[in-house]
């Protein structure tokens, strides 16, 4: 076993994380004088070049007095998700955490309280792992970050200084002050030298041998894969894996954009991704007093609901075995003990049948895993085609909404046909 594959079954197998993006960002809420930036609103300084001087004001007015780290840690409990990640510094260098290398942090603001130690202090209360992002390349406060080149000289920077300055210090007190971190999340590393990256790897490991590092490391040093945004594979991918997904348009708060996913379309993409193996990391964010839409809130609490219906089916989940054909009723998913999992989106007309072209293996028993209700299931060989076919019989309305999960129970584990 190496050192963190026991912490990397735990990963794959809790399949669902929950991602807060929080920032001094969340004060502007994507528009600043009149101007709506474009992309997210966490990228607000860089994208209308908002001088340093100007944007370090928002620090004065940061006080979301409404924020409770430890709402946010139970609620993410009854959403179904298994691991939280909290922004700890994002893009625009701001420290959401207690800091001797920079006065630029939320300790020298209104609020004045360390928001990583309260979330850390709440997943630990509640046996929720705590991952922490931290932006290790760019960073638009420091002269050598990388990034805001209106306020400094690009050709003037010296990357290793602010390296060694403020990202290798503040990493190492995010690693040595704030108990067991499941996860170090970074992002963005771009073209930034391969050592400096191995060094960060070599650090965390360092203080935390049992701490998982992300793919945005970079160079391949992380412990499991990153998908890009809002990006689902094509094909099943095997090994651990993650994609990170907005709950809107934007990352950070966006005064602009209360848009918010329906609870079909977060279970199809939590079901889509772990039909394929992966993780969903699903974001929220609070804005300036620390709250989010109540949208998001009925949202995530109907989505929970529907995960504690169908748990089995969400997590320590496999890649689904390949079947020769789409199947029109929605996803197949596996389970580690040999099971299948129908997830049915559109529920079938009169016969009101799914079925399931090119399965092999005998079924030896279906049922509804939000009821444990007994279905009736047919099989049948066509010599002439070398083609066998799978028909499981549900009842006329929809036993569950918005997805209707079928568990298939096979003779040994499942076998498939190929074309």
């Amino acid at each position: 076993m190496t050192a963190r594959s026991k912490e990397i079954k735990q990963f794959t197998d809790a399949a669902y994380g929950l991602f807060i993006h929080f920032g001094l960002y969340a004060i502007p809420g994507g528009i600043w004088q009149g101007k709506r930036a474009p992309h997210g609103s966490e990228w607000i300084m860089r994208n209308l070049e908002i001088p340093l001087a100007q944007y370090r004001k928002l620090a004065e007015e940061f006080d979301p007095k409404q924020l409770s780290a430890r709402w946010y840690v139970r609620k993410a409990k009854e959403w179904g998700m298994k691991y939280l990640v909290l922004t700890a510094k994002h893009h625009d260098g701001f420290a959401l955490f207690n800091t001797a290398v920079s006065d630029y942090s939320v300790m020298h603001t209104p609020y004045g309280r360390d928001i990583v130690r309260e979330f850390a202090d709440a997943c630990a209360e509640e046996g929720l792992p705590f991952g922490i992002y931290y932006s290790q390349m760019q960073d638009w406060e420091h002269p050598d970050g990388d990034g805001n080149n209106f306020d400094y000289k690009k050709e003037e920077k010296i990357f290793s200084r602010y390296f060694y300055e403020k990202a290798l210090p503040q990493v190492k007190e995010l690693l040595t002050n704030y108990g067991d971190v499941f996860l170090m999340w970074f992002d963005t590393p771009y073209d930034m030298p391969q050592d400096l990256c191995r060094e960060l790897a070599d650090t965390v490991h360092a203080l935390q041998p049992r701490c998982l590092i992300n793919g945005r490391i970079g160079y391949g040093l992380g412990d499991y894969r990153q998908m890009a945004d809002n990006s689902i594979p094509t094909l099943p991918y095997h090994g651990a894996w993650e994609v990170p997904m907005t709950l809107n348009s934007s990352w950070g708060y966006h005064r602009a954009d209360l848009t918010c996913h329906t609870p079909a379309t977060v279970i199809g993409k939590l079901i889509e991704v772990g039909s394929k193996g992966g993780n969903v990391l699903l974001n929220v964010s609070p804005d300036e007093r620390g709250l989010i839409s109540e949208l998001s809130i009925r949202t995530l609490d109907e989505v929970g609901a529907w995960i504690s219906r169908n748990a089995e089916s969400i997590y320590g989940t496999l890649p689904a075995p390949v079947f020769p054909y789409v199947t029109r009723f929605g996803k197949v998913g596996a389970g580690r003990d040999g099971s299948l999992y129908l997830y049915v989106e559109h529920h079938p007309g009169f016969p009101h049948r799914v079925s399931l072209t090119g399965l092999v293996s005998r079924v030896r028993r279906a049922t509804l895993l939000c009821n444990g209700t007994e279905l009736r299931v047919a099989q049948s060989y066509e010599i002439a085609r070398d083609e066998h076919r799978c028909y499981v019989f549900l009842p006329e309305t929809p036993p569950d909404t918005p997805v209707t999960v079928i568990r298939l129970e096979t003779d040994g584990a499942p076998v498939t046909q190929t074309l």
